[in-house]
């Protein structure tokens, strides 16, 4: 293509991120940008679906069958998010068998919280309330990206998410008003899940690699940090609310900047835990794998149920 066509194309592909139109999967974009979805879209897939490895731990002992019932539909609603998020990094140009293989060997990376492990009900409560409001605050803008079928797809995924970050809080406000026993096990889970949860916004401003170019495409709407302080405004006068306490000793209102000023997380666990160290990286990824594999039959099954179907189709046409 010559180079006049190709400045022509960018110059529109750029009007287009100005006046926020929508890009679409036929619509001309720089490889850079295609390239910089499909690594965003397809990490968020893998984390949706490993995300429901913690929970689905907890499935078969919930303390009773309404609670078994929502935390399975909420496992259900994590494995549809991660088919939504798959099909839209396929509009892309990406290969899902590649994409997921690149997941199991490694490749790839997931949100670091999904690697620690659930040690109780409470768990539960704090994975919904803190992790699914996390992933709130960080998709609400994705509602309004650039791209229009990962924009799309956010719709449905916040308003579910939105269910289960209310079901967590629920959990964590029942075991908090409960017995002295069960208040102790709510906060032991604030405690534990409380840092890992603002890690997963990634890493400071000044250490992401990827924010700046991503605000610029409009891809992202607000930096880590700034969605890391919003978490932390909104999250204190809930714990406040049901009697918990903040694991953070340098937590404090500060009135110039009218938000809460915090401590420092420890950078040196999230760079180890993104590279595969945490406590529970390498069950996480096993236990996907061995998902593939036992599966392997559904696959094959359904392909060729699909190739009958077509030749039965293509013999009623001729």
């Amino acid at each position: 293509m010559k180079e006049h066509n190709i400045e022509v194309l960018e110059r529109d592909f750029q009007a287009k991120i100005d006046n926020d139109i929508k890009i679409e999967p036929k619509d001309w974009m720089p490889d850079e940008y295609r390239q910089t979805l499909i690594r965003q879209i397809s990490q968020h897939a893998h984390s949706e679906v490993v995300g429901m490895l913690p929970e689905g731990n907890w499935i078969t002992r919930a303390p009773n069958l309404r609670r078994k019932a929502v935390l399975l539909a909420k496992v259900q609603d994590e494995a549809g998010h991660g088919l939504y998020l798959y099909s839209a990094a396929e509009t892309l140009g990406a290969d899902r068998e590649q994409t997921i293989d690149d997941l199991h060997s490694g490749k790839a990376k997931y949100s670091s919280i999904f690697n620690y492990p659930t040690l109780s009900w409470a768990d539960m409560g704090a994975v919904g309330w803190l992790v699914d409001g996390a992933a709130i605050m960080n998709q609400v803008p994705l509602c309004r990206c650039s791209y229009g079928p990962y924009a799309r797809a956010m719709v449905r995924v916040c308003k579910e998410e939105s269910f289960h970050q209310r079901q967590g809080f629920e959990i964590m406000t029942t075991l908090a008003q409960g017995t002295a026993e069960q208040k102790a096990m709510a906060q032991d889970a604030l405690n534990r899940f409380w840092w890992p949860a603002l890690m997963m916004f990634g890493p400071s401003d000044e250490d992401s690699k990827h924010t700046k170019q991503s605000m610029d495409w409009k891809i992202k709407r607000h930096t880590n940090d700034e969605l890391r302080q919003m978490m932390v405004d909104i999250t204190v006068p809930q714990a406040e609310l049901i009697g918990l306490t903040i694991p953070d000793p340098d937590l404090k209102w500060n009135e110039e900047k009218g938000g809460y000023d915090f401590g420092e997380i420890n950078w040196d666990e999230f760079w180890q835990v993104v590279k595969g160290n945490g406590p529970c990286n390498k069950d996480r990824i096993e236990t996907r794998r061995k998902a593939k594999e036992n599966g392997a039959w559904v696959r094959e099954a359904a392909n060729a149920f699909a190739e009958k179907r077509k030749l039965r189709n293509t013999k009623k046409a001729s």
